[in-house]
């Protein structure tokens, strides 16, 4: 799927402070992503904004994508939430926004993707399909996050089973990230 013709053109950038209160609504929005405080949205702005990406048109956030690095695997970036709203769907942001943040990435030695998704999310198991398609390498699932260990009180939580997209390397990423953003 291709941005429609009348869309407005999209700049993809890493989120500032500034931006965090935008995504934060943006997930509210949404409607079906976990809602986690603002506070952690700031935060994520500010200490992993290299990690995290906004696709903006008309000086309004159409979409973000967040994630970090883990100082014990530091060529893992793990995706954590993507979400677009509701009136830039069909424009391809959420693997835009990931390929994005993967040219950032992969010259500073990232060589996976990371996320977890629930096995009744099947537009975003398709997302990360295409992404490893793309990115000509594997794409592999395992246990993670059973039911069982998400507090009752949340109510029923679906397995996050973990996403596992590599390795793949910096020319590939750059390639991608040029013929498909």
């Amino acid at each position: 799927m291709t941005p429609r013709e009348d869309s407005p053109p999209v700049r993809f950038r890493h989120p500032t402070i500034d931006d965090g209160a935008a995504i934060w609504q943006l997930v509210v929005d949404a409607g079906t992503l976990d809602r986690n405080s603002s506070y952690l949205y700031l935060l994520l702005c500010r200490d992993f904004a290299d990690c995290c990406a906004v696709a903006e048109a008309d000086g309004r956030l159409q979409g973000f994508t967040t994630g970090f690095r883990s100082a014990k695997r530091a060529d893992v970036w793990f995706l954590w939430q993507v979400g677009v709203a509701a009136g830039a769907r069909g424009q391809r942001l959420a693997g835009r926004m990931t390929h994005f943040i993967l040219n950032t990435q992969a010259p500073e030695g990232v060589r996976y993707l990371e996320t977890t998704v629930a096995p009744s999310n099947e537009a975003s198991r398709a997302l990360f399909a295409g992404i490893a398609r793309r990115l000509d390498t594997e794409l592999a699932e395992s246990d993670l996050f059973t039911e069982p260990q998400f507090p009752p009180d949340e109510g029923v939580h679906e397995a996050e089973p973990l996403l596992r997209i590599g390795p793949f390397d910096t020319a590939r990423v750059a390639q991608v990230f040029k013929d498909y953003c």
